[in-house]
């Protein structure tokens, strides 16, 4: 020990301990800390509030229950394992062990070989090289060509390895082999991993794309909306300049209007797709139903009762019938308060829904009498009908005062001119199209009450108009001999096993303004002109008869016993998209959305035409196959062969 480190220590050594001082200076614990404000200090340094934080919050974590470990993947190899298995050092074995397999042997010019036998030309150092080794080995040969030659010995005969190294040979093979375990492992951990993500990207395209078709039907639900506003628009601005006028303003029909309708604001509390109210309309199948608007007028006809039945929807009451018909009604159309009826007594007959319940003391009305009420209420016509009062049997019209057997109060006029029972009409405006099993079409004035023009399906069939390249008939007989004689058709099985005879030749009509479509039992979709009373276009597909049709602007759908629904393009007019369903189609009704039909199920039958997705309606539904419908916007009806009628939230 050096003078100055001695004279350091007896100077420490002199110095007064202060004992006690220690002693008397009280314990700290946290809660005390805890307390103290943050400038508390402990010797030279300060306590800051994050170490207060992990101070008070240590008995915590350690008295925490810690998580039981995740499960390890046995086949997913450990870091440092697949680390050995990957780097380039793990191939040096193999590499050894290949260089001790090398045997010296004379020089064979296998280079020279390979590349003239791949047809390889060698610069001029290679060529001499190769030269002068060719002069090496034939020397060789000369001096070996007088000894005698002997079999020749293997390449390993003379290597020898050495117990030694063939067991650590043993065990690099071993270990390559497992570095080859670990790199598959790992090629199929990073394919599997891949394969996760693609189906998660898969699931997010998926769910963009549903988002795109919603956006799409969103845009189409707009355009309706659009339509429907622009048409309230006109009908109010002529109302205000023809006020006083007798004519009154004249709407689409409601079987052609788009865009939302008119719903009680308690409609939108219902679960969409469930039937919320049934009314039993009878003990046979439903043959004919239409309503006026949501909540409103229903009118019904079942097969075995020639008197349609007339509801208010909106308490789900029956008001009374429509009396006047002696045969089943096939067809019938409802209009704000007019109904036309197509029956199997080879009549058409309109009545005024308003009368309904005043046919006891009231005589009978004619459409004069309703012209007249509806210019008191400030209503105008009815479905755009102005009649003069006409003359009893004229050109096939029928007052209903001419008969004590007419139906009392609601019918105003009587149709006559079909030779066969009238199973399909349209009407709008003024126009009143009507087609019969005597294969005619009929279109009436209602302004007059006039037919006015008679069109003949047979003489179309006879005459068909020049067919597009490729077209051929659908219907398995020819159009001339399935309308020859009395048609009838057995209809395929409906879901029951149930089945029946079909009659009706024309299966549906609908016009607008001068176009006419109709659907006939030889399986062609007709387009006529209503001008000339010719078939302009003919659209052959189906193979059974067209049960119902609708058309727009751009497409024609239409419905089959064939068990199947066409979509036609009117611009091309071939057919733009077949929906296949189980059974035969005998109603439908279409929008820029959707496509809604009964297609022999219990269940109604919704085609999303963006998604093209099916759907069917089926909660507290029919418990016997659906055969009509009829929608509005977010309100439907359907009847069934249960005798139900069904009214669903959409």
């Amino acid at each position: 020990m050096t003078p100055k480190m001695m004279a350091h220590a007896q100077t420490v050594s002199v110095r007064p301990r202060n004992v006690g001082t220690s002693a008397a200076r009280p314990a700290l614990d946290f809660a005390t800390i805890g307390r103290t404000p943050l400038r508390l200090g402990l010797g030279a340094r300060r306590t800051t509030s994050r170490e207060l934080e992990v101070v008070e919050t240590a008995s915590e974590l350690l008295a925490a229950t810690l998580l039981d470990a995740a499960p390890e993947d046995t086949d997913m190899p450990s870091l440092l394992r697949g680390f050995e298995a990957t780097v380039p050092s793990s191939d040096g074995a193999r590499a050894r062990r290949r260089a001790t397999r090398n045997v010296d042997a004379p020089r064979l010019g296998l280079k020279r070989m390979s590349l003239g036998a791949r047809g390889l030309l060698m610069n001029e150092q290679q060529e001499d090289a190769e030269s002068e080794e060719d002069a090496l080995l034939a020397t060789r040969d000369r001096g070996r060509r007088g000894r005698k030659k002997r079999g020749r010995e293997s390449l390993s005969a003379n290597k020898v390895f050495g117990r030694d190294e063939l067991e650590r040979q043993t065990h690099e093979i071993a270990r390559d082999k497992e570095n080859l375990h670990v790199r598959r492992s790992l090629l199929h951990n990073d394919i599997a991993e891949i394969t996760n993500k693609i189906e998660a990207l898969d699931a997010i395209r998926a769910k963009l794309e549903q988002d795109l078709l919603k956006l799409q039907e969103d845009e189409l639900e707009l355009d309706d909306e659009l339509l429907m506003v622009q048409e309230r628009l006109e009908l109010e601005s002529s109302q205000n300049s023809q006020s006083g006028s007798m004519q009154a303003s004249l709407m689409a029909s409601s079987r052609r209007r788009k865009g939302p309708a008119f719903l009680p604001s308690e409609h939108d509390e219902l679960p969409p797709g469930v039937a919320f109210m049934s009314l039993e309309c009878g003990t046979t199948p439903l043959s004919a139903l239409d309503f006026s608007e949501p909540y409103g007028t229903l009118v019904t006809a079942t097969q075995d009762d020639a008197h349609p039945r007339v509801w208010d929807l909106l308490t789900g009451e029956e008001i009374g019938s429509l009396r006047g018909h002696t045969g089943t009604v096939k067809a019938l159309q409802v209009e704000a308060h007019l109904c036309a009826t197509a029956a199997s007594d080879n009549t058409v007959r309109l009545w005024d829904l308003r009368r309904v319940d005043a046919d006891a003391d009231t005589g009978e009305w004619d459409l004069s009498d309703v012209l007249e009420e509806a210019e008191e209420d400030g209503e105008g016509t009815e479905g755009g009908v102005v009649v003069e009062h006409p003359q009893p049997r004229t050109n096939g019209v029928r007052s209903s005062r001419t008969s004590e057997d007419d139906a009392p109060g609601a019918c105003v006029r009587v149709l006559e001119g079909h030779s066969k029972a009238v199973t399909a009409l349209y009407f709008e405006n003024d126009t009143l199209v009507t087609g019969a099993s005597d294969k005619t079409l009929r279109q009436w004035d209602l302004t007059t009450g006039q037919c006015v023009m008679t069109m003949d399906i047979l003489w179309a069939i006879s005459h068909p108009p020049a067919a597009p390249a490729g077209h051929m008939p659908g219907f398995p007989v020819a159009g001339a001999t399935a309308a020859a004689g009395a048609f009838a058709v057995p209809t395929p099985p409906y879901a029951d096993g149930s089945w029946e005879l079909y009659q009706d030749f024309i299966g549906a009509v609908q016009s607008w303004e001068y176009a006419l479509v109709s659907g006939s039992g030889d399986g062609a979709v007709r387009m006529w002109d209503m001008r000339t009373g010719q078939a302009h276009r003919t659209l052959l597909g189906h193979t059974g008869p067209v049960t119902c049709l609708q058309f727009d602007e751009i497409h024609v759908v239409s419905g089959s016993l064939d068990k199947s629904v066409r979509i036609w393009d009117l611009r091309t007019g071939g057919i733009f998209e077949t929906v296949k369903y189980d059974h035969a189609v005998t109603a439908l009704q279409f929008d820029s959305r959707k496509i809604v039909s009964a297609a022999g199920e219990n269940g109604v039958k919704i085609y999303n035409r963006t998604s093209m997705q099916h759907s069917t309606l089926s909660t507290n539904g029919h418990t016997r196959p659906v055969e009509k419908l009829r929608y509005m916007d977010r309100y439907l009806l359907s009847g069934g062969r249960d005798a139900m009628v069904k009214i669903w939230a959409l």
